[in-house]
């Protein structure tokens, strides 16, 4: 699976910036191609996307989360992905976003699209979405701080 990994630097504090993202129903505000995410449960998102010109849904299942630190996730059925994203503090004000994701491309557009990078740049496209829109508002919309243990692997 190909890796794509972009970070950003926000000017919010961590844990505004953190905030938000757990508000994973106002994704497609931000995120390119995003029509839909409906959050099932503290663990599972159900996702709908236009992906290379084809509807995608899928169902995702947050397998960590620490407030202020990380999300991560995998896909459940359908599109086949997994990621983290982790939040570092700069300072009081300023926070830096990485992001981490694995993906499988699905037919020839999905793969010639990643071999030429517009994975890339659509991710790095929404952080820059999500950096404006946190920094334009100051302050989140919601919040979850629960905590999500990492799966355990025997």
């Amino acid at each position: 699976m190909p890796t794509i990994e972009q970070s950003i630097e926000v000017q919010v504090p961590v844990r505004t910036a953190y905030d938000q993202w757990t508000q994973f129903e106002q994704f497609p505000q931000f995120m390119e191609g995003i029509e839909e995410v409906r959050q099932l449960d503290d663990q599972r998102l159900l996702w709908v996307a236009e992906i290379a010109g084809k509807r995608h849904e899928w169902e995702a299942k947050i397998t960590e989360q620490h407030p202020d630190e990380r999300v991560a996730w995998k896909s459940e059925d359908g599109k086949t992905n997994a990621g983290v994203v982790t939040f570092h503090r700069v300072d009081d004000g300023r926070t830096r976003i990485m992001v981490q994701m694995d993906w499988e491309p699905e037919g020839i557009a999905e793969k010639v699209g990643g071999a030429l990078g517009f994975d890339d740049r659509r991710l790095k496209g929404d952080l820059e979405r999500f950096r404006d829109m946190i920094e334009s508002r100051g302050e989140e919309t919601g919040a979850w701080r629960g905590e999500v243990e990492q799966d355990k692997v025997s």
